[in-house]
Order: structure tokens, then C-alpha cells, then sequence
């Protein structure tokens, strides 16, 4: 077991080369974690879940209402952006048919979630996130490594030009603060999505959803606090909940290996050695949405919540016996190692001024 990111060298192989023994290997490993019943669905903890949430934004409405005309109206601002991010959570787990039997079911209620309640499109978060699970950290081919604000790989931050480029170099210390903005770029991708010409399944549903969700809020925002302070409040929220959902996720696969777009690495290896798991006991659990087992929920996308702290334990020592690096860490040395690595990319992002041996050195 590995508490930093595993070095690791892929070369090219030929499609098909090991194929057989490789998927013996998972086969083995799905087959202990099925015999050992963790595929199991557990609806009644989800119904747990969704009830104690949907109190929890019972509670900020009311002190919303309470509090009337007052700052400390920000601090139910902050309370709903984290309500919001643990109706994402479970928008997520549906998303990957870990709540109820039949797909469509999930389906619908991921959809409710996320389209309703969050605010943000089902359908492009189901396109974006099945892509991701099916290449995690390959180029080319895991939207979650394309260039974006942040730039993940060296090839893009060397693309960076004035002040972008100066930003680029700095990119490990200003992520988290960025994340204050993630909100507000969640939402537009899902408008882009509905309201393009993407393939959109039930397109007008997404859309009423979305539509009905932001005028009611903003609706309510705006008659109940004072011009200045409504915007402070959805300004708020929106950073809370970018933080919130960026800080979670990002621990998971920043700064693993990048897998070069032509290699060819069998489903084990290349979900372990690219994923990160975050350690904690039940309040991580519930803080990450089950998020913190990132290697677990890649090799069973399917797999409850309750089951994956289980399922942690067997798949560690499985890797151990076949000489996989497990890669487990703290949350906040996660986070080191994602500002450190976001750093280290940006250093390609150069000063066209600056003499490149004369920062080979001074670096």
C-alpha cells in the first residue's frame, strides 16, 4: 500500500497482449467482492440519505425565512451550497445504478437530483463521467485531464500565452481558489448541453427542470433579501458548492500516472494505478460521498456506498498479493500532492523572457 503517487512507466503493448490473465485477474477479484455480497443494493440506506439531506435544506429554508433581511443570511448561503453538493453525491451514486435495481429507475431519480434540485444537466454529467470511468487519466480520451482553466498535462500548459501563461505557472495555488468559480461553470456546461446541439435524452424534461429550478430560486432570493445581498447570497452558495464538489473530487485522480492515449492497459491496472483512495472513517465517508473510495468505486461503478469501506479491504489486499500499487492517502496530503503536481505541470508555461537554463537552475 502506497501513500504517495506510485511511479509508474507504460510502454506500448499490443492490443490483446495479456489479455486472457489480465481479465482473469479482475474476475477474481469481482467474483470474492459478489460472493462476499457487496453488489448488493442498498435502497433503504439511500432513502436514509435523501431524507436527512432533503431535513438538512428543510432547516436552511427555515432559517433563511427567520433570519429575514440580515448578512447571516451568507451563513445559509454556505449551508445550502453543501446541501446542494450532497444532492450531487446522490445524483452521482444513480447515475451509476448504485441506488435501485432497474435503470431506468435510477435514471429518473438521478435525473430529479441533478436536473431539479442541483441545478446542473443529468445528461451531460452521465456523457462526461461515463468517459472518464471507461479511460481514467488517458489522453485524449478522460474529458476530466482536457485543458480547461487548469491545465493537467505539460503539452497544454507549453500552450499558455501572457497573462494565462503567468496564472499557468501558478496553477497548484490558485486551484482551490478557482474552485470558487466551479459552480457557476457547472451550471453553464449543463446549459451549453440542454440547449445545444448535443444528443440530449428527454432534452425538453432537462430543460423545464432547469428552468423551473432557476427561476424559482432566483425568484426567492431577490423577494425576500435586498438587491446587494441576493447577490451575495447566490454568490455565496455557488462557491461553496464549486469548493465543495471540486475539493471532493479532485483528490481522486490529480497527480496519479497519465496513461499515453495508444498504450494499452488491462481494466485492473488501469483503474487502480490511475485512482486514489482518500482514508477516514465514517465522517469522510459522508463528507465525499463515498467519493473518498476512488479505487473501489472505479473497479465496481456500481457498488453501494455502505459496501465500498469493505470492498477497500479486500481490494488492497488483493493489489498486495499481485504487487498492484495501492495508492491511500489523507485528505490533506492528497491535496498536497494535487497542488504540487498542477505546479510542476505549469512549470511549461515558461516566461518567453526568461533564460531556460538560468530556471533549470534557479528551479
Amino acid at each position: 500500500m502506497s501513500t504517495s503517487t506510485p511511479v509508474v512507466t507504460f510502454t506500448k503493448t499490443r492490443p490483446g497482449g495479456g489479455g486472457e490473465r489480465a481479465t482473469s485477474a479482475y474476475s477474481a477479484l469481482l467474483n470474492t467482492v459478489r460472493d462476499a455480497g457487496l453488489l448488493r443494493r442498498r435502497t433503504g440506506f439511500y432513502w436514509v440519505m435523501f431524507t436527512a439531506v432533503t431535513l438538512a435544506l428543510g432547516g436552511v429554508v427555515t432559517g433563511f425565512i427567520l433570519l429575514g433581511d440580515s448578512w447571516l443570511q451568507l451563513l445559509m448561503a454556505g449551508a445550502l451550497g453543501v446541501v446542494l453538493t450532497q444532492y450531487a453525491f446522490l445524483a452521482h451514486e444513480a447515475s451509476h445504478r448504485q441506488v435501485f435495481k432497474s435503470g431506468p429507475a435510477n435514471d429518473r431519480a438521478g435525473r430529479v437530483l441533478a436536473n431539479l434540485f442541483v441545478g446542473i444537466s443529468y445528461q451531460w454529467w452521465m456523457v462526461k463521467h461515463s468517459r472518464h470511468h471507461a479511460n481514467p487519466n488517458v489522453v485524449d480520451k478522460d474529458p476530466d485531464i482536457e485543458r480547461d482553466f487548469i491545465s493537467f498535462q505539460e503539452k497544454d500548459a507549453a500552450k499558455a500565452k501572457g497573462l494565462y501563461a503567468w496564472a499557468t505557472r501558478r496553477q497548484g495555488w490558485l486551484f482551490f481558489p478557482a474552485l470558487l468559480l466551479e459552480g457557476i461553470n457547472l451550471h453553464l456546461h449543463g446549459f451549453r448541453t440542454v440547449f445545444g446541439r448535443h444528443k440530449v435524452d428527454q432534452r425538453w424534461l432537462e430543460i423545464s427542470m432547469i428552468l423551473a429550478r432557476l427561476a424559482a430560486y432566483v425568484a426567492v432570493i431577490f423577494l425576500v433579501l435586498p438587491f446587494g445581498m441576493a447577490f451575495a447570497f447566490i454568490g455565496v452558495q455557488l462557491g461553496v458548492f464549486g469548493v465543495y464538489m471540486g475539493a471532493s473530487f479532485a483528490p481522486n485522480h490529480k497527480g496519479m500516472p497519465i496513461i499515453p492515449r495508444e498504450t494499452k492497459v488491462d481494466f485492473l491496472r488501469r483503474q487502480v494505478l490511475t485512482s486514489r483512495t482518500i482514508k477516514g472513517g465514517f465522517l469522510m465517508d459522508t463528507f465525499m460521498g463515498g467519493l473518498n473510495y476512488q479505487i473501489e468505486h472505479h473497479l465496481f461503478p456500481n457498488m453501494p456506498r455502505p459496501a465500498l469501506r469493505r470492498a477497500n479491504e479486500i481490494v488492497k489486499e488483493y493489489c498486495e498479493s499481485r504487487s498492484i500499487p495501492f495508492t491511500e492517502t489523507t485528505l490533506l496530503e492528497s491535496y498536497g500532492i494535487v497542488v504540487r503536481y498542477l505546479n510542476r505541470v505549469g512549470l511549461a508555461a515558461r516566461d518567453p523572457f526568461e533564460c531556460p537554463i538560468a530556471a533549470q537552475y534557479g528551479r
